[in-house]
């Protein structure tokens, strides 16, 4: 799974979903998975997302992934009472905003691509968009 080796902070706030995405052209390959809503990947969506794509890309394509969960998450412990800080992090998002481009692939054909990244889709809690580069 996917987190950072070390963060100059350990907890962050939460922020706020505001703004669309500068990163929303395809940059490495041929096929992109874009996102359409603001949302937050956890690294298990995102890994659950690549390892769909790789039984299909195997040793044809090459598969790029355009974000990185950076962004700490943290919970409290169950059952604890009010006040007393905030709970240690449990897990990593990226912060994903509209337009983003998710997922990238390269050497499958046209329908193979779609049919890919159709099926990737699907693992993601987020609308998302085919983009092929012109």
């Amino acid at each position: 799974m996917l987190l950072p080796k070390r963060t100059k902070f350990r907890k962050q706030h939460r922020g706020r979903f505001k703004g669309v995405s500068k990163a929303n052209t395809i940059v490495f390959g041929e096929y992109g998975l874009q996102a359409l809503e603001p949302v937050w990947l956890t690294s298990r969506q995102i890994e659950a997302t690549r390892r769909s794509i790789t039984r299909y890309v195997r040793r044809t394509g090459k598969i790029w992934i355009r974000i990185f969960p950076d962004k700490p998450i943290t919970e409290r412990a169950a059952e604890s009472r009010m006040g007393s800080g905030k709970g240690t992090v449990d897990y990593w998002v990226a912060v994903v905003k509209p337009g983003a481009v998710l997922f990238e692939i390269n050497g499958l054909s046209k329908e193979m691509a779609h049919k890919v990244l159709k099926l990737a889709s699907y693992k993601l809690p987020v609308k998302t968009k085919i983009l092929e580069k012109v």
